[in-house]
């Protein structure tokens, strides 16, 4: 008997609704429910979920099915001795622990744990039945040069934007708009809104993207510099450059001649491109104006290019994977290699990326290779790879995300055995390139990068590609700025959910079509999208950027992690004396006290569902509805939560700072679905601190439909908050109702910093809550110390931990960014940021508003 059966969960989160097939007193056959890679397997992947008690056969044999199994989870189909290997593609991903019968659901301890912080019906197995397996590759002396595909007799071509030598064929034609470090972010957005009603931009001769990052924002030179400068060079001269703007404020911790002069000693061909470089000065407003009339004057020259008929060997696409589950080898990279491989036919160039993802497939990707020294430099960045992350306290083998996990990945290994499948067996790998290096002609290349999809196709995308494959299993919808993305999903089932999103269905190989010709077809989308045809994400008008990040601790020798410190108590510190401040002001009536604001936040649990958190309060604040009395729709973008973060701590004990942040009238958290702080868990860490989950409201990307599907549900769900609820009350608030924070930036006046202690000391004297960063270098002023602390400075709070009791706090500050100090400060509850700014404004942040004070700005603190 078969029963469809319906469920709909509702347990304080977004109501997820599927389609379980049962299977009672089932029967059926191994090729049908399963998939084997290849045929000396010994364990088979559910192609669809299978039940406890569910009959297999395999030919005359027949086995049971002993707990339910997950659609892209593995069981055994055959019996496997303690010790023997476990083998897909052929090669070891595990060892058993114990003897395991056909039937078995195969779990390592990894994967028991992923699927325990789940919401799941079923049983689990007791314990686990298989350890990891990490073989490392012994390079062989005697290694053979291999042989590259043969090229085809007539190279085909596609309409392109020529551009002089060495720069190669655009497939887009932008006006880029760089802020060279995080802390031009904001401006160069400003930038490219302000001319994209241009008559070229409107008329389609020429497009604009704003690429912005979050490196350069410290004090110090970074130590992934090399990087940065890299991934900005190669942005500048792209083939998809039709002109660059590098925007500098001059507050960074480089500035624009380190990037024109390792344009210049590296030998990046920027005569060639139509380029401009502004340090704007003034207030933000003037400096928008400047950066405006620069892009004007740019985009009338990149306007005059237009696309002719160009050899495919102009061609060069960047493989990528994201939220990958186990028939991304199967089908999704296996259908990417086979049009890389075509495409090196006719003189184009592919590029793989992702260094940590290829651990364990060494073996398959040097199977072919152009001599030994290639061999060996692509081993050297694996080696280089691990030494970094076991310096940092983090390691490599602990790359799969919560979402690879439930998707099937139990491991590294299994995980880089599907992503090699970018390589076609019959492509030689015929050069590895630093982060960012540029390609310099056709073939396969390998280039070193980390496993963060986005950081890689920043790299990619420097190399010179033009266009990416980005192949997922759960559902990403990674796009990058002016370089267009074609999405493959693995599974037929993804892709219909997804439709809107994905623009190829690899999963129809699963469902019995020819990879040839799958791949022929897909060759001809890849071409016609050079061409110009546009991709579902350029049409969704979703991008994000992220270059390699920098690592935050020292990098520059063989050090141990370093020990976290006592968690502060949370007590305020004594303050000096001062009279108590006298202020009113209007504010609404709250549960915890009067608030300064009435926001619904829209809370992204990762870096990659924060474009569409804002693309969702763009969309209630457009509606002009005021439910609840809140004043605004707010958005948290960040760029965390993907991947096995370093700092979950800081990141998760900041994102409860701001759902718990007195503005905070209705939050709803918006999960990707493939990230590792996923709704789940983010939910079971509320749990833990003590914090209700069903306070707040949830969606995901990927569950809930993509991008626009969401959009309505989130929408939906704030809509649904405001019935039967009263109307927000005013009440009058005094000093003592001040939650503030204090910071710095640049050169400040002894006698501002003074007044602003000052009135710091009379705001936590009439009962106010005061923070100030342990980073800033307000605390070596004199003056300021004196007139604020009675004593010692030291931490009272955690990087982004509530302030639950007023008075004067010190919280601790781990980096030297101000856009991450003023992250954190936002988690503590200030309701107003006040900073002394001595140069370039501070990028404020989202939902507190940030009052900056400029040197010689006479503004009265203690009147204020």
């Amino acid at each position: 008997m078969i029963e469809a059966q319906r469920r709909c969960v509702k347990e304080g989160r977004a109501i997820v609704r599927q389609v379980t097939v049962r299977y009672a007193g089932h029967m059926t056959r191994l090729e049908d429910c399963s998939r084997l890679p290849a045929p000396d397997d010994n364990v088979a992947i559910a192609v669809r979920r299978l039940e406890a008690g569910t009959e297999v056969t395999r030919g005359a044999d027949r086995f049971v099915i002993r707990h339910t199994v997950l659609e892209g989870h593995r069981f055994a189909f055959s019996p496997i001795r303690a010790g023997q290997a476990l083998l897909s593609w052929g090669l070891p991903f595990g060892d058993a622990s114990r003897d395991v019968a056909p039937g078995d659901y195969l779990c390592n301890d990894r994967i028991l744990a992923a699927l325990a912080g789940r919401d799941i019906d079923f049983a689990l197995p007791e314990a686990a039945n298989f350890i990891d397996r990490f073989d490392r590759f012994e390079l062989s002396e005697d290694i053979l040069s291999g042989t590259q595909v043969a090229q085809v007799d007539v190279p085909g071509t596609f309409q392109g934007y020529g551009r002089a030598a060495p720069r190669g064929v655009g497939t887009r034609n932008f006006l880029v708009v760089i802020g060279l470090t995080s802390k031009d972010a904001a401006l160069a957005q400003a930038v490219a809104e302000q001319v994209r009603g241009a008559p070229e931009v409107v008329d389609g001769r020429c497009e604009v993207a704003a690429v912005t990052h979050t490196e350069g924002g410290g004090d110090s030179r970074p130590l992934n510099l090399e990087f940065v400068l890299r991934a900005l060079a190669g942005w500048c001269v792209h083939g998809n450059t039709g002109a660059a703007l590098v925007l500098d404020q001059g507050a960074g911790s480089y500035d624009v001649q380190d990037l024109q002069r390792f344009l210049h000693e590296r030998g990046y061909p920027l005569h060639a491109v139509p380029h401009a470089f502004c340090s704007p000065t003034g207030s933000f407003e003037e400096a928008t104006q400047r950066g405006a009339a620069e892009a004007l004057a740019l985009l009338a020259e990149a306007a005059r290019c237009e696309r002719t008929e160009q050899p495919l060997s102009g061609l060069k696409i960047a493989l990528q994977c994201g939220g990958s589950d186990a028939f991304s080898g199967v089908s999704g990279n296996a259908l990417a290699g086979w049009v890389a491989r075509e495409l090196i036919r006719h003189g184009g160039a592919a590029n793989l990326a992702e260094t940590d993802e290829l651990i364990g497939a060494e073996a398959y990707v040097l199977e072919n290779v152009r001599s030994g020294e290639v061999a060996a430099r692509f081993l050297e960045k694996i080696d280089v790879f691990k030494q970094r992350a076991a310096r940092h306290g983090a390691s490599a083998e602990g790359n799969p995300s919560g979402g690879n996990n439930y998707r099937g990945l139990y491991n590294i290994a299994l995980k880089s055995l599907g992503a090699a499948r970018k390589k076609h067996p019959d492509v030689r790998l015929d050069d590895v390139l630093d982060y960012g290096q540029p390609m310099s002609g056709g073939g396969y290349y390998f280039m070193d990068s980390p496993g963060n999809d986005l950081e890689s196709i920043a790299g990619q995308v420097a190399c010179g590609c033009n266009l990416i494959l980005f192949i997922t299993g759960n559902g990403s919808i990674t796009n990058f700025p002016f370089v267009p993305t074609l999405k493959f999903v693995t599974t037929t089932g993804r892709f219909e959910m997804l439709a809107a999103e994905m623009d190829v269905n690899a999963g129809r190989y699963n469902d019995g079509e020819s990879m040839d010709d799958l791949g022929a077809e897909t060759f001809e989308l890849v071409r016609q999208t050079a061409s110009g045809q546009r991709t579902k994400g350029e049409a969704a008008g979703h991008a994000q950027v992220s270059i390699w990040r920098e690592w935050r601790q020292d990098d520059r020798g063989d050090r141990a992690p370093a020990v976290a410190a006592a968690r502060p108590d949370g007590a305020p510190l004594p303050a000096a004396g001062a009279p108590p401040l006298v202020m009113s002001y209007e504010a609404f009536a709250g549960p915890r006290g009067p608030r300064a604001d009435r926001v619904g936040l829209i809370m992204p649990t990762s870096i990659c569902s924060g474009q569409v958190a804002s693309l969702i309060a763009a969309d209630l604040d457009a509606r002009g509805e005021r439910p609840l009395g809140l004043t605004r729709f707010v958005a948290l973008a960040h760029t965390e939560g993907c991947g096995a973060a370093n700092a979950d701590d800081l990141y998760l004990e900041t994102l409860a700072g701001h759902l718990q942040h007195p503005f905070t009238v209705r939050a709803l958290l918006l999960e990707h679905g493939c990230e590792k702080t996923h709704n789940d868990a983010v939910q079971e860490w509320l749990r833990v601190r003590g914090v209700d989950p069903a306070a707040f409201g949830y969606a995901s990307v990927q569950l809930d439909g993509g991008i626009a599907k969401v959009r309505a549900r989130a929408a939906a769900w704030f809509t649904e908050q405001t019935q039967g609820l009263p109307a927000a009350a005013v009440a009058q608030a005094g000093a003592g109702d001040l939650r503030l924070a204090v910071m710095s930036s640049g050169p400040r006046e002894e006698a501002a910093a003074a007044a602003l202690g000052r009135f710091c000391a009379g705001a936590v004297a009439a009962g106010a809550t005061v923070v100030v960063p342990d980073n800033d270098a307000l605390l070596a002023e004199p003056g300021f110390r004196a007139a604020l602390f009675a004593g010692e400075a030291r931490p009272t709070l955690d990087y982004g931990v509530r302030a639950e009791r007023s008075g004067l706090h010190v919280m601790r500050a781990p980096t030297a960014d101000p856009s991450e100090t003023v992250t954190g400060l936002g988690g503590t509850g200030a309701e107003l940021m006040v900073a002394l700014v001595g140069g370039a404004p501070l990028q404020a942040h989202p939902m507190v508003p940030m009052l900056q004070v400029g040197r010689g700005g006479g503004l009265d603190l203690e009147g204020l």
